[in-house]
């Protein structure tokens, strides 16, 4: 296969996430190989009228180390507060010196699938109530989708290639892929990728159940999201932020940076087919793994690990088996695949930076975590997909998948770093 672009290497060199199951990576990761589920009933508001009335929900969480000040936490929506803090987390890991960087040459691309939505939510209550001279000033910067890219440029000086990805449930790998390509490109020598949400609202909530959606396991929350299972009656709605620090391989090694993995490849296709079902035996998924593993100079019998985007919906699930197949052949029967949704949930547009960020602490720990409540085999969707528990495996290369709404397909791949 063809050698990658332009000659410059890409490497993982920092990780921030704020999950259901953990505010730091470190918290995450332990739970998420230990099998725990962070999906519950719903404390945000009174669910009770709703068809779905479960989520796997950020508590207890409080942002403000990351802030320059409380009015400055005041003044963001809560999926900024999760990007935001997510990037905090990314950069004090990648042990980048502010003082000491050529911060022109480092950029921030954080996306969101929706934005502040609990903040469109909230003036437009006021809006109606109390008319237009009693809407915060603050409303715009603190809905629109791109805020928390710029806000953590400004609070850390980061003057580099900024902006926001929005494709749905592709948005952060959308950002990771991006971010990988500008690096290549020369246009920037390091870059915070990923993405942040937080939809467990009335609208948010409400809206994915008049599209028939979401899970309505509602007494039995935990086991609720249940990727590739035959009993799977659809997703369970999660939030928060993955963040992390792509560099160009020599700007890593010249500050003596710990290096992760090796970011290889991505791919970025549409389906041209429906507003959210996937075009049939995922053609257009099949096409971006391909595209990526092109990119990436790999060829399928390399892979060892997919973190697959395993919504536990009907259709998406089976889809993506069957791209994985035709993309994989035979070697499909020997990977090892997951969806880690059943421990996070769904958590939209940070939800591929998240499970990037799973997909590099594989390959460190040469342990991939599982699909957890996985009780019911479906034969449609027949791969291993590391049932109920963590498995070590030797991890060289990994594949992971986002699909979101719209047609919008992106893959990354990552390796093990070799010098």
């Amino acid at each position: 296969m063809a050698s990658n672009s332009y000659g410059r290497r890409v490497v993982v060199t920092g990780l921030g996430v704020v999950t259901p199951i953990g505010h730091t990576v470190t918290d995450f990761w332990g739970n998420l190989i230990a099998g725990k589920c962070g999906v519950d009933k719903i404390t945000q508001f009174d669910a009770s009228a709703f068809d779905t009335q479960i989520a796997a929900e950020v508590r207890d969480f409080n942002p403000a180390p990351a802030f320059p000040s409380p009015k400055e936490v005041r003044r963001t929506d809560r999926y900024s507060q999760f990007g935001i803090y997510a990037s905090w987390q990314a950069l004090n890991d990648s042990g980048l010196d502010l003082q000491k960087a050529d911060l022109d040459r480092v950029g921030v691309m954080l996306g969101s699938g929706i934005g502040g939505l609990a903040t469109t939510t909230d003036q437009h209550k006021i809006l109606l109530e109390r008319g237009p001279g009693r809407m915060s000033p603050f409303t715009i910067p603190m809905l629109i989708s791109n805020m928390a890219s710029g806000l953590v440029s400004m609070y850390f000086g980061l003057r580099g290639p900024n902006y926001a990805t929005c494709s749905a449930c592709a948005t952060s790998t959308h950002a990771l892929g991006e971010a990988w390509r500008t690096i290549k490109m020369g246009d920037a020598d390091m870059i915070l990728a990923g993405g942040a949400e937080a939809t467990i609202i009335p609208i948010g909530i409400g809206g994915f159940c008049a599209m028939k959606a979401m899970s309505t396991r509602n007494d039995d929350p935990k086991t609720a999201s249940r990727p590739f299972d035959k009993e799977r009656d659809g997703f369970v709605m999660g939030e928060g932020a993955g963040v992390i620090v792509l560099e160009e391989l020599e700007h890593a090694k010249a500050r003596g940076a710990r290096i992760y993995c090796e970011m290889a490849g991505y791919g970025n296709t549409a389906d041209a087919h429906h507003l959210t079902a996937p075009s049939p035996g995922g053609e257009g998924a099949g096409r971006c793994m391909k595209m990526a593993l092109r990119n990436a100079g790999l060829n399928p019998e390399d892979v060892s690990y997919i973190n697959c985007h395993g919504t536990s919906t009907p259709q998406g699930d089976i889809a993506e088996t069957q791209a994985i197949k035709t993309v994989f052949g035979d070697h499909a029967r020997k990977l090892s695949i997951s969806s880690t949704k059943g421990a996070t949930g769904h958590m939209l547009g940070a939800a591929g930076a998240v499970e990037t960020v799973v997909c590099v602490k594989a390959i460190e720990t040469n342990i991939v975590p599982p699909t957890i409540n996985y009780q019911n085999p479906d034969p449609e969707c027949d791969l291993d997909c590391v049932p109920n528990t963590a498995r070590e495996l030797q991890v060289d290369a990994i594949v992971n998948n986002s699909f979101g709404f719209g047609g919008h397909n992106a893959t990354v791949v990552a390796t093990k770093f070799k010098g």
